[in-house]
């Protein structure tokens, strides 16, 4: 984050209303549609390792290789498919554990927000 919440010991902040950033995709993973990701990192360990924040992306479908994260769905609708077969299906009010190096197929039904804690 660009203010000072990085540097104190707690802050509060409304999920639904935080304004993210835009961030690149690469044009390889786009299956299908038009999708467009945003993020607002709220925190980042000393090392860089862990991240912690709010992701959006909007409907289309991408593919992706997972880091090891924990996320809570606040909006939208998403169907995660794994290269094994295994599908979660995701929406509002959701927790989901990904496991770094899963290879995934992502279809964003409605735009999906939602809330992560990721080992990178």
């Amino acid at each position: 984050m660009s203010d000072d919440r990085t540097s104190v010991l707690g802050f509060a902040l409304s999920v639904a209303d935080a304004a993210l950033e835009p961030v690149p995709l690469d044009p390889s993973q786009v299956i299908a549609g038009a999708p467009e990701v945003s993020e607002l990192v709220l925190s980042e360990s000393d090392d860089g390792r862990v991240l912690r924040g709010i992701w959006q992306m909007t409907p289309g479908v991408v593919t992706d290789t997972e880091a090891d994260e924990l996320f809570v769905v606040l909006s939208g609708r998403a169907t995660i498919e794994f290269e094994d077969g295994m599908v979660l299906e995701v929406g509002p009010g959701d927790v989901a554990l990904l496991t770094e190096g899963a290879k995934t197929r992502w279809t964003v039904h409605e735009t999906l927000r939602k809330v992560y804690q990721a080992t990178v």
